[in-house]
């Protein structure tokens, strides 16, 4: 543990060192000298000055005000992924419909997923025209909500900015005829401590101490009715119109009554040591068809499929701030396949005594990589028994906090990712070092043909359930894309820094590829990979013919993959938007990423490429993968060739290349190193005493020559003049 801990603290060293700093993060001022008047509102000659009580400036035509202008983030939380905000300006005419919206400044590892800025940027100029007068009245949900695949969160925070704070300017400009909210008048309250729930479910659903959102799927598909895109009505969800879709449940359970009633002692006090001062806690669960957490909070750890609303704030929970529930104890409670807590900060400004809503995005394919969402709400808010009234006292006046420098925050973000990883980090390192001793010792380890074959279809388990299934630490060719990208344009380590376990390993197959090639990353740490593998040798064991392709063709289909890999290259230089759609050539996503949780055409194909996989062993591997085409060209530069032949070895034995599960070893006897996986099935064989005739020929003169000494023995043992004869 020590050596694993002082090498995360090198690591974070190098990467300090490595990332640049930044400039402060901005302030509407100075965007301003960015953009003219006329780009936000035809016409516009001019900015007024910035008003005092209010950060909006106003945008004059001739000196008459036209609209105004302002940046998202000085009125809501605007938080995404990269825990920095993301900076949207706003133009709004005098009748509170939006003039134009420009997304100024980001901080976003889109760079990760292969998405192209300008498509965001796009997006966002779309809300130009937006009502918002009209949302005011719907609650901020009278628009369609569109959003870009693979950029969930970063949309969604776009969207609920850009909406709730020109909600709050056009009411406190008066703005389209809408009115600054006053201040609910009467007592304020405190959470009661003292106050008890009651002890069945169906009274908690009764008294709205839990709330319940219920959608059946005839529900669901009336509202993909109502959307823009025609598409989301074509393709209805299959089943009877009152079958559940989800039938969720909400409380905040960090409330010491409803502790009580729905958490058993050990998890309430375990909840309760959870929460830090000013935390609280919202126990969400549900059943049916689909899942409020998704498969899409995994990278960067943010649950895009829920967010909680309470006025100005809004709060996206992250996988640390997320716990699952073991059970919940009150009577009568229904059968429910998710049960989870998150985690609220202290610092967000939430108010447990105050009404909010929890919003759920349903989302629906309607293209191959294309979806299209809704959204739907409950609301909730303390029943009367758990608040008593209280006396306020006057508040101090609060001191605004300078925002952390850019830089500092970044750093600080994702090295709390990595000791939020700890253990998956802790793991993989274990992974790391058990292979790295298994390729230095490989003589000893490769002694028995059993013990590696059981050792191999182990750790491939491990792999495929460990570093695939729970922590999607699968690389990809779109993870080069965009290295390449990034280095082309502004390259910051922070973006890659994010994800720890995807960092970790290709800096692992970097070192790799100088030992022993693309083999360690594609043979034995490849999720897909692995499942591959896995598959056929199930296959194998039901006796599944296995079919060998003629040297000829096999050796010319090598080649495929090459040219995927330097196509989707080519075409990301000029366009990565369009490289990643094309790079879903690689089957990892659907497989992986997501367990086959996608559109049908990619679980097809995926399906296929499995299928082919158990009759041609690593079919994939062998011919199609860009992502090994790119690991073999640097391949080349290995300075150790570790994979032992005898001089016999393709002339004239065969054994070894008819052996050799991806057909890497030439007829004459050679390995390629652009195809093997060590593997080492070949030095198993290369020790065999069974299976490889230059060992069973050694075998056997020593075996003769051990018989001719025993006979002798024998010999001079039994001859009258014994002793004479041994001197002789």
């Amino acid at each position: 543990m020590f050596l694993f801990r002082s090498l995360l603290r090198i690591l974070f060293l190098l990467a300090a060192m490595a990332a640049p700093a930044s400039a402060q993060s901005p302030v509407l001022g100075q965007f301003l000298g960015e953009v003219s008047p006329s780009e936000l509102i035809e016409g516009a000659d001019a900015f007024g000055p910035i008003r005092d009580d209010l950060p909006v400036v106003p945008v004059q035509s001739g000196g008459e005000t036209v609209g105004w202008a302002f940046v998202t983030s000085d009125f809501v939380g605007t938080t995404g992924y990269s825990g920095k905000p993301i900076h949207v300006m706003v133009a709004i005419g005098q009748d509170a419909v939006l003039r134009a919206v420009r997304l100024v400044k980001h901080s976003e590892p889109i760079v990760l997923i292969g998405i192209p800025e300008a498509k965001v940027q796009a997006l966002t100029a779309s809300y130009a025209g937006l009502d918002i007068a009209a949302e005011a009245a719907a609650g901020g949900v009278a628009h369609d909500l569109n959003i870009i695949s693979g950029a969930t969160v970063t949309i969604m925070v776009i969207d609920d900015s850009v909406v709730r704070s020109s909600i709050r300017v056009a009411r406190t400009l008066g703005l389209g005829g809408l009115a600054p909210e006053t201040a609910p008048e009467g007592p304020k309250y405190a959470i009661n401590a003292e106050a008890t729930a009651a002890g069945d479910w169906q009274t908690l659903v009764g008294d709205g101490t839990i709330r319940r959102l219920s959608l059946d799927v005839g529900q669901v598909n009336r509202a993909f009715e109502q959307v823009e895109d025609p598409r989301a009505a074509a393709r209805p969800i299959a089943g009877a119109e009152d079958d559940t879709f989800i039938d969720l449940y909400a409380t905040l359970v960090s409330i010491p009554g409803i502790t009580d009633a729905l958490l058993e002692p050990a998890e309430g006090q375990n909840l309760r040591d959870w929460l830090a001062e000013g935390e609280h806690a919202l126990l969400v669960a549900g059943r049916g068809q689909y899942s409020f957490k998704g498969s899409g909070y995994v990278r960067g750890g943010i649950f895009d499929r829920i967010q909680l609303i309470q006025g100005d704030i809004s709060v996206r929970f992250r996988d640390r701030d997320h716990r699952r529930v073991g059970a919940i104890v009150t009577d009568g409670v229904p059968t429910l396949s998710e049960m989870d807590l998150f985690r609220i900060p202290a610092d967000i400004g939430f108010d447990p005594t105050e009404p909010f809503r929890l919003q759920l995005l349903v989302q629906r394919d309607v293209g191959a990589i294309e979806r299209v969402y809704t959204t739907f709400e409950m609301g909730w808010q303390p029943p009367a028994a758990f608040l008593e009234p209280i006396t306020p006292e006057p508040a101090p006046a609060a001191a605004i906090a300078p925002e952390p420098d850019e830089a500092t925050a970044k750093t600080a973000l994702w090295q709390r990712i990595w000791r939020d990883k700890t253990v998956e980090i802790a793991v993989l390192a274990v992974m790391l070092a058990v292979l790295t001793v298994v390729f230095f010792f490989q003589d000893l380890v490769t002694r028995s043909a059993r013990a590696t074959l059981w050792f191999r279809m182990g750790f491939l388990t491990v792999t495929l359930v460990f570093l695939g299934w729970y922590a999607n630490a699968q690389l990809s060719v779109v993870n080069l894309m965009a290295l390449a990208n990034s280095l082309a344009n502004d390259f910051t380590w922070e973006a890659f820094l994010l994800d720890p376990l995807t960092f970790i390993l290709w800096f692992s197959v970097a070192a790799a590829l100088i030992f022993w090639g693309r083999g360690a990353y594609c043979g034995w740490l490849c999720p897909f990979g692995a499942l591959q593998e896995l598959s056929n040798r199930i296959a194998k064991i039901f006796k599944v013919p296995q079919w060998e392709l003629p040297w000829g063709l096999h050796e010319r289909l090598w080649a495929v993959k090459y040219m995927l890999f330097l196509g989707l290259f080519g075409v990301s230089l000029a366009s990565i938007e369009q490289a990643e759609h094309l790079a879903e050539v690689e089957p990892f996503k659907t497989a992986i990423v997501l367990k086959f949780d996608r559109a049908w055409p990619f679980v097809l194909y995926a399906g296929v490429l499995l299928f082919i996989g158990l009759f041609v062993e690593r079919f994939y591997c062998r011919y199609l993968c860009p992502l090994g085409a790119a690991l073999a060209i640097p391949a080349r530069i290995r300075m150790f060739d570790w994979l032992k032949r005898y001089r016999e070895c393709g002339n004239p034995c065969q054994t070894c290349a008819n052996d050799c599960m991806v057909q890497a070893i030439h007829p004459t006897g050679e390995i390629n190193p652009n195809e093997c996986l060590n593997c080492l099935n070949c030095q198993v064989l290369y020790r065999s005493k069974t299976k490889c005739p230059v060992v069973q020929r050694r075998e056997k003169r020593r075996a003769t020559a051990s018989a001719s000494t025993e006979a002798l023995d024998r010999v001079l043992t039994n001859h009258p003049n014994r002793k004479e004869t041994r001197n002789v």
